[in-house]
């Protein structure tokens, strides 16, 4: 188990730094927002922005 002085396992890190690359290689415009509890990233949460000429 990964603890605050202990970075996440190797693999672990590999699939959030995979899941961030992914949504900002999808995103045009909006907002990435992680959440970090006890220094482990818990949660990823993607906002999507579409705006229409008006």
């Amino acid at each position: 188990m990964a603890t605050r002085s202990d970075p996440l396992a190797s693999g672990q890190q590999d699939d959030a730094l995979s899941t961030v690359s992914e949504a900002l290689g999808r995103l045009r415009y909006g907002v990435i927002q992680l959440t970090v509890h006890d220094g482990k990233l818990m949660q990823i949460d993607v906002t999507e922005r579409r705006r229409f000429a008006g």
